[in-house]
């Protein structure tokens, strides 16, 4: 059950709306639900002989609007408070004596109409449609002075939940005034009048949030949202120093002809000029590198490198998770950045699912918890490696690293899960749980190429080999409660074993680090974890069919430590052309 609420200032103006046909014609059968007295006049149902709809409509506005005009100037400007309450879809219909119930619990949770007070506002609740009413209250007492209605919102969802639990309704989370504001009615019915897939202002949000990933500076977060092809309008102060900012959709205009513009801060609470800011200096990134990624005797392609660098960083994100301490609130920032990151430069195949996860990631990276001392220039630098090596390709080393990648975030995304479910969080946990989803079928369509190659060259190693291999699996995953599930999983396990033998290591030891570097209860496949985990510590080739990176002469394989923490940095170079949508302009190189 959602209640919206709105102000305004114009009784009769939303009473006409209220019994009308509806934008759409979606309006059936308008009818009073419930009153402030239940012997309002009701212009739905007026059934006198010399029915006039437009006179009782009249009549209803000088009822509602009575202690309104007693109260002269002291009334406020805006009198009319108008809350909309919405059923699930999987719900029950409510009666007409049900909704009133609703209504009642409502204005007397809010303020508006205290139980057992004589002199509470006038309210009625129409019903023109099954899955929901509208509350009109004019907020003026009958001793002519405002009600107390200090946050009605957060009160009606409180009552609404309650509602939800005693009837047996779908029961939603709970808010805590972080999330971002959602589109107008009005907004969304723009979107569809004007064929846009989405209302201008989740558009915009999420291309701010993408202009952000990465950003070193101020001046490189406004070069690169006009790179995105959006209007941008920065508010100055005499001094010349920027106050905040504005974003437009080209070609989004009001009725005027005017930009409709957006401030950072009305997008998403984080998106304000003065949170980017201390975003910016707390976590400044580091802006050099080389254009290869130099792993041990091995060179990485960039994309390769970073994505491969960047799993190391995200599994570090979620040991921190794990410890439950509130310092990994701005760890989760950064693993929104790095979805962001991978979401605009990865493979056609994935690329849907990945922005998916990031979007609702937004969610998780949200709350009232606030990290003191919390250093991410590590994190925030691997996702701007990730945006400045570029596109991957779906195939080769660069599919085989989005994959190692995108198993890392999915058990990210789980630790994040656990960490809002430890403090109450429940809409950010449930975000962090669709993230993990989308993921997991992200991880799905980048690893079966890489995996279905491990599992061909496992199911060639010699047997003798290959048994000795799965006995040291085994014996490993057995002793921390775990098992090898599958034969193609154990294959690919197999054969990383024998390459990283064949690479110098020593394949029991290699495992059991793997093992130790984190648990493995939430992974879906645990073998799949294990074989990442190898191939990483090992640098080994990720996709075992292609060539492996050449050589470094002179080099010798060193020892990855269990937590690496290396950011593998890399050059700013010239942006890439902005394409026609924000949210799907070519990745910058």
């Amino acid at each position: 059950m959602v209640p919206k609420i709105r102000r305004g200032s114009r009784t009769h103006g939303l009473l006409v709306y209220l019994y009308g046909p509806g934008k759409r014609d979606e309006h059936i059968d308008p009818h009073l639900v419930g009153s402030w007295d239940d012997f309002a006049p009701d212009p739905g149902r007026d059934t006198s002989a010399d029915r006039d709809p437009k006179a009782t409509l009249a009549r209803l506005t000088a009822a509602l609007d009575l202690r309104v005009k007693q109260a002269g100037e002291r009334a406020p400007a805006k009198h009319v408070w108008h809350c909309s309450v919405r059923t699930d879809p999987g719900d029950r219909m409510l009666t007409d004596a049900e909704w009133n119930t609703v209504a009642r619990r409502l204005v007397a949770a809010t303020g508006i109409a205290p139980e057992g007070d004589p002199d509470g506002c006038r309210w009625i609740a129409v019903r023109h449609a099954d899955d929901h009413i509208h509350i009109l209250a004019t907020m003026v007492r009958g001793d002519l002075r405002r009600p107390r209605m200090n946050y009605d919102f957060k009160k009606a969802q409180a009552e609404c939940r309650r509602i939800e639990k005693a009837w047996g309704l779908r029961r939603l989370n709970p808010g805590d005034g972080t999330g971002s504001k959602a589109p107008t009615s009005a907004e969304r019915f723009k979107a569809e009048r004007t064929g846009r897939p989405e209302p201008s202002r989740e558009t915009l949000r999420e291309a701010v949030r993408q202009a952000l990933t990465g950003a070193a500076t101020e001046e490189e977060f406004f070069t690169r949202l006009r790179e995105a092809g959006l209007r941008v309008k920065v508010r100055t102060a005499p001094s010349g120093d920027a106050l905040g900012y504005n974003v437009a959709l080209p070609g989004d205009r009001n009725r005027n002809g005017e930009p409709v513009w957006y401030p950072g801060s009305k997008l998403a609470p984080d998106l304000s000029l003065p949170k980017i800011r201390l975003r910016l200096a707390d976590d400044m990134v580091d802006q050099t590198a080389p254009s290869a990624i130099i792993s041990g005797r091995l060179v990485w392609s960039p994309t390769a490198g970073a994505r491969r660098s960047a799993a190391g960083i995200a599994e570090h994100a979620a040991i921190l998770l794990d410890r439950d301490d509130d310092n990994a609130a701005a760890h989760l920032v950064g693993v929104g950045e790095l979805l962001d990151a991978v979401a605009q430069t990865s493979p056609a195949a994935t690329r849907a699912e990945l922005a998916a996860a990031a979007r609702e990631f937004e969610r998780a990276t949200r709350s009232h918890v606030r990290a003191e001392r919390a250093d991410t220039r590590a994190i925030r630098s691997a996702a701007r490696g990730i945006i400045q090596a570029g596109g991957a390709l779906g195939r080769g080393e660069d599919g085989g690293t989005t994959a190692m990648f995108v198993s890392t975030l999915v058990l990210v995304a789980l630790a994040a899960v656990r960490w809002h479910s430890a403090r109450g969080h429940a809409q950010q946990a449930h975000a962090a749980r669709q993230t993990a989803e989308h993921l997991r079928a992200a991880y799905r369509q980048a690893a079966a190429t890489p995996m279905r190659a491990l599992h061909d060259q496992g199911r060639a190693l010699p047997e003798a080999v290959r048994r000795t291999h799965e006995a040291t699996m085994r014996a490993a995953l057995l002793q921390q409660g775990l098992r090898a599930d599958g034969t193609p999983k154990t294959d690919a396990l197999a054969a990383t074993l024998a390459q990283a033998e064949q690479a110098g290591h020593d394949p029991e030891a290699l495992l059991q680090r793997a093992i130790a570097m984190r648990e493995l209860d939430t992974a879906e496949d645990v073998n799949d974890v294990l074989v990442w985990r190898l191939r990483r510590l090992a640098q080994l080739p990720a996709h075992p069919g292609e060539a492996s990176p050449h050589p470094r002469a002179g080099t010798r394989q060193p020892e990855t430590s269990t937590n690496d923490l290396t950011s593998n940095r890399t050059a700013p170079t010239a942006a890439a052309r902005p394409g026609s949508d924000p949210r799907t302009r070519p990745p910058r190189r």
